[in-house]
């Protein structure tokens, strides 16, 4: 049997079990697709897939079915992930182009992503230890009392009102809250989080006496929003659409949804791809993690597949998104709805 043959009978037994449900059998492989071959070499095709262990008969039925292996296969041999047609494109662009904020932009790329794959959709909100300051701005807000405003080219902002030990009403106060406001974002704007209490190290030294105290407070709330520990923090959607697909799970949805509850393991789901040293240097679009199966490490999840990628501006991910769902998953269409929503989030956090 040739290489190119049993790739051709696996990907159709591939597409047919994905499409029916069923396990498919050498008579439906030649009804459904042009093979070019006689049964009797159909048969012999299957026997041989299934010595290695990329297909196996469940149960007492004639056909066959794709194990995690022959999956792992089919997808590896993806020459390419087929694009998005040019409304559903549209479509994806219109609705998170409404977006008004950081938590409206998740919040609909969580529900977009389980509308078009129908699986499970799981984003990561940006992490502020992969982020870089955009902006910084010092609002008074009364007496001695200044907002300070951190805007992070993620789409977060984080502030914090600040009391600075003197009246910022008068001239003198109006003039330090602009002097160090330029001062502030000409060291840190542009600059990654974990460089950014360095530089604003020792920025008081350049004020006048009288308003060090001040510079002071401020330099220190913000080195404490750039270095302060935070839980990341995912959000899901579209959990009712394992409901629907509850015979492609061998023993219950119990497991599965046990996982889908803990912090932990949503965030390893679609940290394991984005976090890796050896990924290439390439946009955050561009590359589309694939787990089947047992290769996913968690016991619950054995009978689920996970499609991730990361997002962000070029080669500087930030954080990560993808669909939870059966391994029964028609991996193509749901690798370019993943790759296709990561890129329209990225040129949303980017502008």
């Amino acid at each position: 049997m040739s290489d190119g043959r049993r790739l051709q009978v696996l990907r159709a037994i591939v597409q047919d079990y994905v499409a029916t449900s069923e396990p498919v059998g050498s008579k439906a492989l030649l009804d459904r697709h042009q093979l070019g071959v006689s049964a009797a070499t159909v048969r012999n095709d299957m026997a041989a897939l299934e010595e290695e262990g990329l297909i196996c008969a469940p149960h007492t039925s004639a056909g066959r079915i794709p194990t995690d292996a022959g999956y792992r296969l089919f997808v590896d041999q993806l020459s390419e992930v087929k694009p998005l047609s040019a409304p559903e494109r549209a479509a994806i662009a219109e609705f998170l182009a409404g977006s008004v904020d950081l938590d409206d932009i998740v919040d609909r790329t969580v529900r977009l992503l389980a509308s078009l794959t129908h699986q499970v959709a799981v984003m990561q909100y940006p992490s502020l230890t992969r982020s870089s300051v955009r902006h910084i701005e010092l609002v008074p807000i009364g007496g001695p009392r200044l907002m300070v405003v951190l805007i992070v080219t993620t789409g977060r902002v984080e502030q914090r009102v600040v009391d600075v030990g003197r009246d910022l009403g008068d001239a003198d106060g109006e003039r330090l809250a602009f002097d160090l406001r330029g001062r502030l974002n000409a060291l840190a704007a542009g600059r990654p989080f974990t460089e950014v209490a360095r530089a604003l190290a020792g920025l008081s030294e350049g004020f006048a006496v009288a308003d060090r105290e001040a510079v002071e407070a401020v330099t220190t709330a913000l080195a404490e929003l750039v270095v302060e520990e935070r839980e990341e923090r995912v959000v899901i959607a579209g959990t009712s659409n394992l409901a629907r697909r509850s015979g492609d799970f061998p023993t219950s949805l119990r497991p599965v949804l046990e996982a889908l509850e803990e912090h932990v393991v949503l965030l390893s789901l679609i940290d394991a791809m984005h976090d890796d040293p050896a990924r290439p240097a390439m946009d955050a679009s561009d590359l589309v993690s694939v787990r089947i199966g047992s290769e996913l490490s968690h016991a619950g999840l054995v009978s689920t597949s996970v499609v991730s990628t990361g997002y962000g501006a070029g080669p500087d991910l930030v954080a990560g998104l993808g669909v939870l769902g059966p391994t029964r998953m028609d991996y193509p269409t749901t690798m370019a709805a993943v790759r296709a929503v990561a890129a329209y989030v990225s040129r949303s956090l980017g502008g």
